[in-house]
């Protein structure tokens, strides 16, 4: 699948995986074991790369090219730096991309040539304490008063929270109930009544803040709404780039355990000979191979059809799903032909296979995935609550 790619992405390809090699890797692990965030300095480095704005309006400073140019970015610097290939993930297909689909002029304007450059970060604010998978049973309030709307409530499991500059917060509005009431609100990290909970120590996804985040009476003007009530499908349509770059990092995880298990297996002996040679090994190899490669087929077809717009909803959750549950698997078959090396921090594997778990559950979970694609077959929803 990777000789599917173009001259342009090939290149893309290159220089990302030697800034994952040469300067990521190291970090990575230090990251990992001292629980401590991704530097905005470094943030910049990759601005610099043209990397925060691959797949990003030209207007806005980005390049405006296809969607799969920022997914073999992120893919390569995922492999050994899951921190670092967030920063392209969130700029390219994350918050950031929301706002390039459906913020006004201005609010574009304001925050997207600032992302691109490095400058400012967005995260999502949308699970709660008591909706999660259930997002349509959220409370978090946004009330018009005239020319401002007041935000009151929280949000949890917020990627990047307590460390970006906005936040993208799905509300409900004038007290309707289910979808029809949702919309969503950017709040600026350091407008009034804006807090923080603790910063969570989670398995994985070190070096990646995460935190709750609370909202006491919240004003901001109201031409910071980006849509109102009655838009939630509009707004979930961006959820399926995001949950395309989720897949993405997934796949990463795979390939990176793929590559260095089958190093380690020729180079490692037992009973006077490779591993590699065992049969029971062999077996076990060809299945890492095919679950990774089945995973790139069904990403980079999302991606490819997608080009500059928005991917098919089907083609997205058949990605997301397949690659969360081979990331997971992969992982751990690389972790028992590692033996107790797979268990060690200094061969990466166990931070692999925690990471691994972390992308499962985020963007919405591989059973929330099936459900989609049962949903998108027949033309129904099953995730949303009947009135």
């Amino acid at each position: 699948m990777l000789d599917d790619l173009n001259e342009r992405q090939r290149e893309f390809r290159a220089l990302a995986a030697d800034v994952a090699k040469n300067i990521y890797a190291p970090l990575a692990l230090q990251w990992d074991r001292e629980r401590t965030f991704f530097p905005d300095d470094e943030r910049k480095r990759l601005a610099d790369l043209g990397f925060l704005g691959i797949s990003m309006p030209e207007e806005y400073g980005g390049l405006g090219l296809p969607l799969l140019d920022s997914l073999v970015v992120m893919e390569e610097l995922a492999k050994e730096c899951r921190p670092a290939a967030f920063q392209v993930f969130e700029a390219n297909t994350g918050p950031a991309r929301h706002i390039a689909l459906l913020g006004s002029a201005e609010q574009k304007a304001e925050i997207l040539p600032k992302v691109i450059a490095g400058e400012a970060t967005v995260a999502i604010g949308i699970s709660e304490p008591d909706a999660g998978s259930a997002a349509t049973d959220m409370t978090t309030a946004a009330v018009i008063n005239g020319d401002t709307v007041t935000v009151r409530g929280s949000k949890r499991w917020i990627s990047g929270g307590g460390h970006v500059d906005y936040y993208y917060t799905f509300c409900r509005f004038d007290e309707l109930a289910g979808a029809k009431g949702i919309g969503v609100v950017l709040v600026p990290a350091d407008a009034p009544g804006v807090s923080f909970g603790s910063q969570e120590a989670l398995m994985g996804f070190r070096g990646i803040p995460s935190c709750d985040i609370y909202f006491d009476d919240v004003t901001v003007p109201v031409s910071s709404i980006v849509r109102g009530p009655g838009h939630f499908r509009e707004l979930f349509t961006g959820f399926s780039v995001e949950r395309l770059g989720n897949a993405t990092m997934s796949l990463a995880l795979g390939q990176a355990a793929l590559d260095r298990t089958l190093a380690y297996v020729q180079e490692r002996h037992q009973f006077g000979r490779p591993l590699v040679e065992f049969q029971a090994v062999q077996t076990q190899l060809a299945d890492m191979v095919m679950e990774v490669e089945t995973a790139r087929a069904l990403v980079y077809r999302a991606a490819r059809d997608a080009g500059t717009g928005l991917p098919d909803p089907l083609q997205v959750s058949l990605a997301k799903c397949r690659a969360n549950e081979m990331a997971k698997r992969v992982t751990d078959i690389a972790m028992q032909l590692h033996g107790g090396n797979g268990y060690t921090e200094e061969y990466g594997i166990e931070r692999m296979h925690r990471d691994a778990h972390g992308w499962a559950i985020a963007g919405g979970t591989p059973a929330m995935q099936r459900t989609r694609i049962v949903s998108e077959l027949l033309g129904r929803n099953f995730n949303q609550r009947r009135s």
